[in-house]
């Protein structure tokens, strides 16, 4: 689990998702449109897959893709970032994690 939040504060956005994973992507493309420029860890070609993903499960993180971490902190998944965004609030979370300037 340590592992997981250090690499989840490395940047203002992190992702952790799954190349098969075709909401992974659609939620990388949402940040990215944004113009912020995530750090992607595809948890299936990882070298230490298998344990981020338990640990994002430990985390509460089901299914365990996409999990998102904006400003150091865990955001949740894709619900939670489709809800901020359809509440207007995601790019307002882009902005204090120094993940996008305006």
């Amino acid at each position: 689990m340590d592992m997981v939040m250090k690499l989840g504060a490395t940047s203002g956005v992190v992702i952790f998702t799954k190349s098969s994973c075709c909401i992974s992507h659609s939620i990388e493309t949402l940040i990215r449109s944004f113009g912020a420029n995530p750090i992607i860890y595809e948890l299936d070609t990882h070298p230490n897959g298998k344990q981020m993903e338990k640990a994002l499960m430990e985390l509460g993180c089901q299914p365990s893709v996409p999990a998102i971490f904006i400003g150091k902190e865990l955001v949740g998944g894709a619900n939670e970032i489709m809800s901020f965004n359809v509440r207007g609030k995601l790019k307002q979370l882009l902005i204090r994690a120094n993940a996008i300037w305006v």
